[in-house]
């Protein structure tokens, strides 16, 4: 039973091959690059191929059982177009079960929603409202001075560990039992941005800041940093706009693993030395365990 994961060097994508490997799975890892596939853990059997050029993945597709897809691409994670094709791809392949990282939505579909519900694979999409990795963008303001300054101070998400995301994707690739469903993962918690870098700081020892901005300081901020105007826009929008379903917590971690999700306190306590450098002595405690 070989499981073909793309984009494996990714944020979660790197957690899902680990998964599978400590479970005993035959993994054949996607990448677009030589160089990356040459890079991959000892026992994941690289494949290298691009999904915006379906025509490559023939022979990463051949012999497989089950597939994790992501649905977007790029750095600017552009919505996957060529799902049509890859599903098509996958089924004259005999994969049989597949999970797509992806919103799953079908009032927002983009043709890959679409091609993967009417295809005859067991499908499964998987939506985490928010990587609590994506905080490492604060680690070098915070290593610097101790502070992090965002606009939108009382937005709430229910971030989810990376780790609980991939142990949901490795379970319903090699369990089954989730087929024609959407599962949105979170965490247990929804938190604002000061109540995570308060977490940082318990989990470091230091004396730790956050600053809200208003839009004007932001922009100001974000224009001495070398921001381009367009990105400074597009961050003040999506921040200006976020939905209140990203602070649901659900059950889906419970659900499909038997057990609580991560809380945000733990991540960053086992995340804690990449948020002080070598001169900045961590304190000792329980909480950095």
């Amino acid at each position: 039973m070989t499981i073909l994961v793309t984009g494996a060097t990714g944020t979660l994508g790197r957690h899902v091959v680990d998964r599978l490997l400590r479970d005993g799975r035959q993994v054949r890892a996607l990448t677009r690059t030589p160089a990356a596939a040459a890079a991959m853990p000892a026992g994941v059997e690289p494949a290298v191929g691009d999904l915006t050029e379906p025509r490559t993945l023939a022979a990463a597709l051949a012999g497989v059982h089950a597939v994790h897809l992501i649905g977007a691409t790029g750095q600017d994670h552009a919505p996957l177009r060529t799902g049509p094709e890859i599903t098509a791809m996958a089924e004259a392949a005999g994969v049989r079960r597949i999970t797509v990282l992806a919103e799953g939505d079908e009032g927002s579909d983009d043709g890959l929603g679409r091609a993967v519900r009417d295809s005859a694979l067991e499908w499964t999409f998987i939506w985490p409202i928010d990587y609590m990795a994506n905080t490492l963008g604060w680690a070098d303001a915070i290593r610097a001075t101790a502070e992090v300054r965002e606009p939108y101070a009382s937005r709430r998400t229910a971030s989810t560990d990376e780790r609980d995301v991939a142990d949901v994707i490795a379970t319903v690739l090699t369990r089954g039992g989730h087929a024609g469903r959407r599962h949105v993962v979170t965490g247990p918690e929804a938190l604002t941005p000061a109540d995570k870098v308060a977490a940082i700081a318990r989990a470091t020892g230091r004396d730790l800041r956050f600053t809200a901005l208003t839009d004007d300081q932001a922009r100001s901020q974000w224009r001495a940093d070398g921001w381009p105007e367009e990105g400074i826009a597009f961050m003040l929008d999506m921040w200006a706009t976020v939905p209140a379903t990203v602070a649901e917590v659900t059950p889906t971690v419970e659900r499909v693993l038997g057990r609580p999700p991560r809380t945000f306190a733990q991540w960053a306590a086992a995340h804690a030395d990449l948020f002080f450098t070598d001169s900045q002595q961590k304190m000792p405690g329980e909480n950095t365990q």
